[in-house]
């Protein structure tokens, strides 16, 4: 199966899925950046769009527990980049109705949650299709080394992710069953 019908599939299971109100165990994120000896508290995350795994009581966790938070913007020719933000900070919507940071100034987080359609158990995804992420994992992980966790519901596992040479593996994919 091609990504195409991979995503448009996934999606649809999603949006099914969306009232069960599974979640990510915070406590599992937390254990794992302790045990890959991960030290440094700046972590991007995202504002949850179109049934995704909902973000918002893990980075609520994460800033109570001192870690400073930042959140992307979509940049022209599809860039994107991750700027601070605070629970106490406004957003503002995008030309794609996510929620965005008003701040200006880029931040280059050591932790990444990244969202996806689907995935598979090499740990490799689908997103939406614009190569957002992969771009931006590429370009930062010249800057700096980056730990990504991908946050999915299991029904959004599939069997082979077809792969092409833009595609970035993640380093975990974490969903409500891991525990």
């Amino acid at each position: 199966m091609n990504k195409s019908l991979i995503r448009k599939k996934i999606l649809k299971i999603r949006k099914i899925n969306s009232h069960k109100n599974l979640k990510i165990n915070f406590n599992y994120i937390f254990k794992l950046l302790k045990m890959q000896k991960i030290n440094i508290k700046l972590i991007g995350g995202y504002y949850p769009y179109n049934n995704e795994i909902d973000t918002i009581e893990i980075l609520k966790k994460f800033e109570e527990k001192k870690y400073s938070i930042s959140l992307p913007k979509i940049k022209r020719n599809n860039k994107m980049n991750f700027y601070h933000w605070s629970f106490k900070d406004p957003l503002i919507v995008n030309e794609y109705g996510i929620p965005e940071p008003t701040k200006k100034k880029i931040v280059y987080p050591n932790i990444l949650l990244v969202p996806l359609v689907a995935f598979d158990k090499n740990l490799n995804r689908i997103g939406y299709g614009g190569g957002f992420y992969d771009r931006y994992i590429k370009r930062i992980s010249k800057i700096k080394k980056i730990f990504t966790i991908g946050l999915a519901y299991s029904f959004q596992q599939v069997k082979r992710i077809p792969i092409n040479k833009y595609d970035i593996k993640l380093d975990y994919i974490i969903t409500e069953k891991n525990n």
